[in-house]
């Protein structure tokens, strides 16, 4: 399983460009005004995981499939968009459908790059995004409220519930605050979710920096960074132009380049990695020899929703599943010696899966 990701921003501030490097296509064409993107692109992306390769050359599995990932190039949003500016209204229903927000945000200087602005301030640019997604929010909410009275005078429960995490998101809204401001219990979040809210969605931004400032960063990702930090929200600091020229080299180009931009690696490995901190996701292994695979589940699944994640009839016949630790599977050489050590564990319907778990399941047909 893996996530979608919507990426957005105002014009002209690299979002396509990003994407194309991202996906390794020129499928979202970059050029210098707004609203070059229409409809948005998507595209999926293998997720890197050196430890998969690792597995992979212990069980000389055939073959190597790495979990996805999925971006969704939406087009610039302006200020007014929450009233249709722009085309607004068309990419914010895009924006509901994704699983997280990654806010493109210029934090570069360009004379030959226009800034619909004109001036570069993304702490400023963070904000006119955010004014626009809550301003839609409040819209959705006012229409949802008024769709629900007769439902509630008639003592629909589920209507009535509704209606208290509607007032509650309409309460933080009002008061200048996104609806992922909200505290919501275990037992509402499902109900949460299916609000489709643009302003519960969890956020990353992404501060797009010149080329000389890939590797430390500069005074406007450090301005990110702080609003950032005071959001409970993530950043992370890329140069789509690197992104983009890395995109095209082969493997051991790519290496030869990043180090010569003080790189360790690409961006694409560390806005994924802070994707999973900030949507709380981990990955199992399956490992045989025909093949080695990554999963992706939300923090807190058990055993049996893990092997759901395969396949329904590994959930709904769950017996158990048999677990080696990632570094227990390395340590002895693989299944059989892991074995043989003891360090291979039947786990039953109540274990809390672990990032960097081999997993077989057992279960009935």
């Amino acid at each position: 399983m893996g996530f979608k990701t919507g990426i957005v921003g105002l014009p002209n501030v690299g979002k396509s460009t990003l994407f194309n490097a991202l996906t390794k296509t020129a499928a979202a064409q970059a050029a210098n005004f707004p609203f070059c993107t229409i409809e948005p692109n998507v595209g999926e992306v293998s997720v890197p995981d050196a430890r998969l390769d690792k597995l992979a050359e212990i069980a000389g599995s055939a073959k190597i499939i790495p979990t996805r990932m999925t971006f969704v190039d939406i087009a610039g949003l302006v200020k007014g968009a929450s009233q249709g500016e722009g085309l607004g209204n068309q990419f914010l229903a895009n924006i509901r459908e994704c699983d997280a927000i990654a806010h493109v945000l210029r934090c570069f200087e360009d004379d030959d790059i226009t800034h619909v602005s004109g001036t570069i301030d993304p702490v400023e640019d963070a904000e006119v995004i955010e004014t626009e997604l809550m301003l839609a929010d409040l819209e959705s909410i006012e229409k949802r409220l008024s769709g629900l009275v007769r439902k509630i005078r008639g003592g629909d429960r589920d209507a009535k519930e509704q209606e208290d995490l509607l007032l509650r998101a309409k309460q933080a809204l009002e008061a200048g605050k996104p609806a992922r401001s909200v505290q919501i219990s275990e037992d509402e979040e499902k109900p949460w979710r299916m609000l489709q809210l643009l302003t519960a969605k969890k956020i990353l931004y992404v501060c797009n920096v010149d080329e000389e400032s890939a590797a430390t960063g500069n005074k406007f990702s450090d301005a990110v960074s702080k609003m950032a930090a005071e959001q409970g929200a993530g950043s992370v600091v890329i140069s789509a132009a690197i992104e983009e020229e890395i995109s095209q080299l082969d493997p051991e180009e790519a290496e030869m380049f990043l180090a010569e931009m003080g790189l360790e690696e690409p961006g694409l490995d560390r806005l994924i990695r802070a994707g999973y901190e900030l949507l709380e996701l981990k990955t199992y292994f399956t490992v045989g020899p025909k093949e080695a695979r990554a999963w992706t589940i939300p923090n807190g699944t058990l055993a049996p929703a893990a092997a759901g994640v395969i396949h329904g009839d590994f959930e709904r016949g769950f017996i158990r599943g048999e677990t080696i630790a990632y570094d227990d599977f390395i340590a002895c050489g693989g299944e059989q010696g892991a074995k043989e050590k003891g360090k291979m564990r039947a786990e039953g319907k109540t274990y809390e899966v672990q990032d960097g778990d081999v997993l077989h399941f057992l279960f009935n047909t």
